[in-house]
């Protein structure tokens, strides 16, 4: 298949599930419920977080933590006692387990109440010139575990300095930064553009990329979703995520499965 013919199918699967219709099936229907702009932050966080498994399951998960939080994320994160993270207890999402979601809130507790955004948890690492994200995950991850921690909460951030795709927090970044009149993703943040964010890469889209022979690399890892996103850029320098919608769509329409990128 030719890259025209490529680039023409996956501009026509972007405008199919980059809409609204999208929105209810989706992890990013958790934010959605929300207007307060800290208030879709945190609830995006961690919808993208726990974005692995089933979508049924990922929705259910966090709808559970949303309730957790009384459906009023910031004011929660901002206000609560170190006693009432005990509601948290029987709480879990696969390996994302009590222990980490306390230092989750605790680390949250202490960024919101010195910060009205996360977005300064990121942009602080990144320079406008720079081309992609790389340094503003980085920065976020050092940030993030600058408070003592388990070392098990290590494995639900990721971070490029271990050659991880960062799948969950670029899903993150795409939802907070990109903007279009589609109204799917949020565009709440301006200080990173939306050129520099990385295509959300795991191994189904991946195997879709691969198969379309948009990529080259074997591993799903952060080298291969910098290879993407330079493709991707061919097709729409100012904009390349966009097409994680069609990759998505591709593989849906590919396998049938329901089953989250």
């Amino acid at each position: 298949m030719r890259k025209t013919d490529i680039k023409a199918e996956l501009d026509k699967l972007a405008l199919m599930y980059n809409q609204s219709g999208f929105i209810h099936n989706d992890p990013i229907c958790i934010p959605h419920r929300f207007s307060k702009p800290q208030d879709i932050e945190i609830s995006g966080f961690f919808a993208a977080l726990l974005a692995w498994g089933t979508r049924t399951g990922i929705i259910n998960s966090a709808s559970k933590l949303m309730a957790l939080m009384d459906n009023s994320p910031h004011d929660f994160i901002i206000n609560h006692q170190e006693t009432d993270r005990k509601n948290f207890e029987y709480w879990v999402h696969r390996t994302f387990q009590y222990a980490d979601m306390l230092y989750f809130l605790e680390w949250l507790q202490y960024h919101y109440q010195q910060n009205n955004s996360l977005e300064s948890a990121f942009n602080k690492g990144l320079s406008p010139n720079d081309e992609h994200v790389g340094n503003a995950l980085i920065h976020f991850h050092h940030y993030f575990f600058s408070l003592p921690h388990l070392s098990r909460t290590h494995k639900h951030l990721q971070t490029p300095e271990r050659k991880s795709a960062c799948k969950r927090l670029n899903l993150f970044l795409r939802w907070m930064v990109r903007k279009d009149t589609a109204g799917v993703d949020f565009g709440l943040w301006n200080s990173i553009k939306p050129s520099q964010l990385i295509c959300p890469l795991d191994v189904h889209v991946h195997r879709t990329a691969t198969q379309l022979k948009l990529i080259s690399r074997k591993q799903a890892d952060w080298q291969a979703a910098i290879e993407l996103t330079d493709q991707l850029k061919k097709w729409n320098a100012e904009d390349p995520v966009m097409y994680d919608f069609a990759l998505f769509g591709w593989g849906i329409q590919q396998s049938g499965k329901q089953v989250i990128k």
